[in-house]
């Protein structure tokens, strides 16, 4: 039935785009782009940095859920999806989850609160206004932990006026329901809320012939309160609390040959409830910021309190071993308190200018439990690790504009940071025999460092404007948590920097119909964070590489040339590769005669300058079109249709060509609703993924003993969905 939905949908959605475009033919211009990522709201078009908007039209059209569903609308955006959480890449440059205490080197920010790991918002994309994606190191005004780039979320916040909004929808092929909405207006005179909620439960596209059940199932449970005070105009105060509850049962994992090409399973057969503990990841987060503007004679004075709290716990559960032989089980806790301050001058004068100060401290804490029965029962027993770190940031920055002429602009930054951290790891052996090395280490680490940009900027026409950038970014260094035999020599990893030489041209064409923006870069990474997972001991490896690089172009295209009609497109070419990295661990396409991974010696030796970032694709490109059109007086005919395109990359660790690389694909989503232009209810049916590609964002190897079977493990993205969706706006 999906099948045959699938093809009507697009079939539709091609009628619709060619049979409506005459019905409302007027001329228009493109909706401005509002965005703060200069901690000012600026035309996207006035803002010298690459950048990419999703508003939150464009993710309620192809019903984007999360991170890894907006890379299908950012170029040179990956975003890896595994139990552990979401990680992002951006030009390449991105932090494995493997090392759990990673700070990323894309940071994420949600209404200006700083997210250094996926789980603190485990549902990013709920109520949302619109994503700012910010490609190349950000470190003067977003700061921390940013050398790679940025994202930036902003939720939507209570309105003056009373509206709201509840919708619900079945997916066919998931077997699920989701239920989401909004509230919105004033209390009084000077106070107006907003109450967003949302529930999903859903079923997964792995069947678990052991069980019964399809894996992943996911249930999510979410909720955000918002507040804004506006007593003057002078004055304003936004409070926004957010508690999410996500549980995800089983994973999406499939198995392949390890020595040679072969058959992927399309099923499972795996151990639901591992050594007494249910195969899942459950995730309980509650966030809240609180931002105030006050006017100060002509300036602006914001201040943005941060808290973010969650409590996790991931079992995993490999191969097709009933009852497992191996698992492993893994708490976490972490808290984050922060504060900034900004003092923001009028624009219009010669020198404009954003100063402030930040800081944040935060606690976490992991376990990592092992489990095992193998080698006939001869190796059985249960050991775990405890990590604990406690980190604090303290940081000045500012940036200030000259405008040298109307058209001539210089734009110079500079952030100062200072990071301390401690951390503590120990191994324990519960029961049985040890399995791995028990071991401990200490070690602390205090550092400062300088982030400085500078940008030209200069209007050749008041339609399009050049601009150059120099920046540095960096990411602090830190501990390795969760990896078995760590000791104090292995325990710290250095701190990461970048160095970005960027140039573009942004333009507003056909008197504001098009919008075309082109961008070329040249990132350099030194002492690059990298954990990479080695099957020969099975184990990951945490390491500083000592050089990577990334250079490309990347272009968006926005045209509306009616008012019924949008067409957003954007593309990127990127060349990212190892420049330098002695001693790595041996890539699997590596020869022994080059890289002998039971000789110490050899991999000491061995270099992998030259070879491709993982999760790095040279293309990627998507197109999107959205159409309206009136069929009658009162109804109204919506159609839109994305196509996002990525070309081949490594998706293992140690680069195998026979089991680690995922072959380029294009991905189609659609959507086509019916809806009542002034009652304001829709009836929408939305397919994504219609042709049914089968990706992967991770495979390994997972080798004896540790099952009895030696398999590749493959994470299998979602296959081809449709879903039906009703709404209604009041």
């Amino acid at each position: 039935m999906s099948n045959l939905l699938s093809r009507h949908l697009c079939l539709t959605t091609a009628i619709a785009l060619a049979m409506a475009t005459p019905v409302l033919a007027q001329e228009t211009a493109l909706d401005e782009l509002v965005v703060t990522a200069q901690k000012r709201e600026q035309n996207m078009q006035d803002v010298p940095i690459s950048m990419s908007v999703v508003t939150g039209e464009q993710i309620a059209d192809y019903h984007q859920t999360d991170l890894h569903d907006l890379m299908n609308s950012v170029p040179n955006v990956y975003v890896q999806r595994l139990n552990a959480a979401d990680v992002v890449y951006i030009r390449g440059f991105g932090s494995a989850p493997a090392n759990f205490a990673f700070d990323q080197s894309v940071s994420m920010y949600k209404d200006g609160i700083y997210a250094g790991r996926g789980k603190q918002f485990e549902a990013p994309f709920f109520d949302i206004e619109r994503v700012e994606v910010l490609r190349g190191p950000q470190g003067a005004l977003f700061g921390k932990n940013t050398p790679a780039g940025a994202i930036s979320i902003v939720t939507a916040g209570p309105t003056r006026t009373f509206q709201g909004r509840v919708a619900g929808a079945y997916n066919f092929d998931l077997d699920g329901t989701e239920i989401s909405g909004f509230v919105s207006g004033p209390l009084s005179e000077a106070l107006s809320a907003r109450l967003a909620v949302k529930f999903l439960d859903q079923d997964g596209w792995i069947h678990n012939v052991n069980t019964g059940y399809n894996d992943p199932r996911k249930k999510q449970r979410l909720a955000r309160a918002s507040l804004r005070y506006e007593p003057s105009d002078a004055v304003d105060v936004t409070a926004k609390l957010e508690y999410s509850d996500s549980q995800v049962r089983g994973a999406n994992i499939v198995l392949g040959p390890p020595n040679a090409a072969g058959p992927v399973t399309t099923v499972r057969y795996s151990d639901g409830n591992p050594f007494g503990y249910p195969e899942a990841n459950k995730v309980r987060s509650t966030n809240g910021s609180v931002v105030a503007n006050f006017d100060w004679r002509d300036h602006t004075v914001t201040t943005v309190t941060g808290y973010s709290h969650y409590d996790a716990e991931r079992t995993n559960v490999y191969s097709t071993d009933v009852p497992a032989l191996y698992s492993n089980r893994m708490p976490e806790e972490f808290e984050q308190v922060s504060q900034e301050v900004r003092l923001l001058s009028p624009v219009g004068q010669r020198l404009e200018y954003v100063v402030g100060a930040y800081v944040d401290r935060s606690t976490y804490d992991l376990g990592y439990y092992l489990a095992y029965n193998m080698l006939g029962g001869t190796l059985a027993g249960r050991q775990h690790s405890e990590f604990e770190q406690t980190a604090k940031t303290y940081s000045l920055f500012g940036q200030g504009t000259f405008n040298v002429t109307e058209d001539l602009r210089l734009i110079g930054s500079l952030r100062w940071t200072q990071t301390d951290k401690k951390g503590a790891y120990d191994t324990y052996l519960d029961a049985g025999r040890p399995q791995r090395a028990i071991t401990s280490a200490r070690g602390k680490l205090s550092e400062d460092y300088l982030d400085p940009s500078v940008t030209v900027q200069y209007d050749l026409t008041d339609a399009i404007m050049f601009y150059a950038v120099y920046g540095r970014g960096s990411k602090s260094g830190g501990f390795v948590s969760n990896s078995f035999g760590t000791v104090d020599s292995t325990f710290i990893f250095k701190p990461e920097k970048s160095t970005n030489y960027e140039a573009g041209i942004k333009s507003t064409l056909d008197d504001g119909r098009i919008v075309l923006n082109v961008s070329v870069y040249d990132t350099t990474f030194k002492d690059l964070q990298s954990s990479i997972y080695d099957p020969t001991i099975s184990a990951f490896v945490t390491k500083n590489a000592a050089q990577a690089s990334s250079r490309g172009v990347e272009a968006v295209f926005l045209w509306q040339p009616v008012t019924s009609l949008k067409v957003t497109a954007s593309g990127a070419y990127q060349d990212a590769k190892y420049d330098d990295f002695p001693g790595s661990t041996c890539l699997a396409r590596q020869p022994v005669t080059e890289c002998n991974p039971a000789n110490p010696a050899s991999i000491a030796a061995n270099n992998i300058a030259g070879a491709p970032l993982t999760y790095s694709s040279k293309w990627t490109g998507n197109l999107q079109i959205a159409h309206k059109a009136a069929l009658t007086e009162d109804l109204q005919l919506s159609s839109a249709i994305g196509l996002a395109y990525r070309s081949k990359y490594y998706n293992a660790d140690n680069q195998s060509t026979v089991y680690g690389v995922q072959k380029g694909y294009t991905k189609i989503d659609a959507r086509l609703a019916l809806g009542h232009v002034d009652s304001g209810w829709e009836v929408a049916l939305v397919g994504k993924n219609l042709t049914d590609e089968r990706t992967y964002n991770f495979s390994f190897l997972l080798p004896a003993p540790l099952t009895a079977d030696p398999r590749v493990h493959k994470f299998l993205d979602e296959p081809r969905t449709v879903l039906l969706e009703a709404s209604l706006e009041f």
